[in-house]
């Protein structure tokens, strides 16, 4: 059984810190994506997708540049038509021309076609395995086993040109599960469910693995973070039973925007990641995809899967705090969020502060009307500094400590 958070104990400095929780990341095959590897000890990759008509070629390249720009390491895009296939060597050849060297990843639904003719183009290809080969007609159908079987073989017949271009091109695969386009024959057997979610991805690994191919990543999205984390969870327990190790993609599908959609894609995405499920993630926006890569990078920083700047712990201020504590942090923040990995927290008063900022590398605490103690992990080291000196003392504890470099 999953359980939410796993404990890995660090051997403490002293005898009163507290072991370090982090989640204990699932062991995967790697697989490459062009340049760039997902799954096994690589870092957690961010993607996102593109939103212009993919024959435009000029409006693509545009939000190409504007993704390369904020470091989104993989950039997929839909592919509709035939038109879209043709497209992209132009895409390809306007990326070189600006430096930018993304992996491309095509997006295929409703034509097996399509997802065979582009594997010449991209580095991974991404179908949904329920309309690759079916169309829904939302039949109540009952199945016997072997017109269930029947219909298996007829996936098989429709996967095999697939999987042979995918092995010619050296090109990845994503079994892409939706909850909202499931099959009738999954539909009828599992019902709109997790588990006829995993139903379906499975029934392709298992075609996939018959004919050697383990170029594979899976997703489970759902716009309802409950049903996608339960549907992950049962995948992961379906792979396990068939000893299959494929890396996850992570994503709430169809999130929304603003404030509703970070606090979706928080929760779904980021209680995988403390079970330490996920390999790349998608935070699916309704707003410029450029807009979705900081977000990600939050959750994976917040979740302590992938650490891009200093992590800080603050308290929410009360009428004990004799300091500005709102600004003072965010003055804090703005000389030191560049310390990649190091903890430092901000703290009002000495009633929670030295307690709830145990994880924390460096602490400024409030001691009494404008005085602040210092804090080196759990140790006290300077007291009852004048508020006014106490941010440049910090950064002086900071350097003393080595854990300093200059902003970039």
């Amino acid at each position: 059984v999953l359980s939410v958070f796993y404990p890995r104990s660090v051997e403490p400095e002293t005898k009163t810190q507290k072991p370090k929780l982090l989640p204990i990341r699932r062991q995967t095959n790697t697989v490459s994506i062009g340049s760039i590897k997902i799954g096994g000890s690589e870092p957690i990759r961010i993607q996102s997708m593109l939103t212009s008509d993919s024959t435009n070629v000029d409006a693509c390249i545009e939000e190409i540049a504007r993704l390369d720009a904020v470091d989104c390491e993989i950039i997929r895009l839909t592919v509709p038509n035939q038109k879209s296939v043709d497209s992209l060597p132009a895409i390809r050849a306007e990326m070189l021309k600006r430096g930018i060297e993304r992996p491309l990843v095509a997006d295929v639904h409703f034509n097996p076609q399509l997802a065979v003719n582009v594997c010449e183009f991209v580095e991974k290809v991404r179908i949904n395995p329920g309309n690759y080969a079916d169309r829904k007609k939302f039949e109540i159908r009952e199945y016997t086993d072997a017109q269930y079987q029947e219909e298996l073989q007829r996936v098989e017949e429709k996967l095999l040109p697939l999987v042979e271009n995918l092995k010619k091109y050296s090109c990845a695969l994503r079994i892409g599960t939706n909850h909202g386009s499931l099959s009738d024959r999954v539909m009828n057997r599992f019902g709109d469910t997790p588990e006829g979610m995993v139903e379906s991805a499975l029934e392709f690994l298992r075609i996939l693995r018959r004919h050697d191919f383990e170029e594979t990543i899976l997703s489970m999205k759902s716009s309802n973070p409950l049903v996608m984390i339960k549907a992950y969870r049962l995948l992961v327990r379906g792979m396990d039973a068939e000893n299959m190790h494929y890396p996850l993609h992570l994503g709430v599908t169809e999130a929304g925007n603003e404030l509703d959609g970070r606090i979706k894609s928080a929760v779904g995405i980021g209680t995988l990641l403390c079970d330490g499920l996920g390999d790349t993630i998608r935070v699916s926006l309704t707003e410029p995809a450029e807009n979705e890569i900081p977000v990600a990078r939050s959750i994976l920083q917040s979740t302590r899967s992938r650490i891009y700047n200093a992590d800080f712990i603050s308290c929410p201020s009360c009428g004990r705090t004799f300091f500005d504590l709102e600004s003072t942090t965010e003055q804090i923040k703005a000389c030191t969020s560049h310390l990649k990995g190091v903890k430092i927290a901000v703290m009002g008063c000495v009633v929670n502060g030295p307690g709830e900022m145990a994880d924390a590398d460096f602490g400024y605490v409030g001691a009494g009307p404008d005085k602040i103690n210092l804090y080196h992990g759990q140790s006290c080291v300077e007291h009852n500094i004048p508020a006014e000196h106490a941010v440049q003392r910090l950064i002086c504890l900071i350097k003393e400590h080595g854990k300093w470099v200059d902003p970039a």
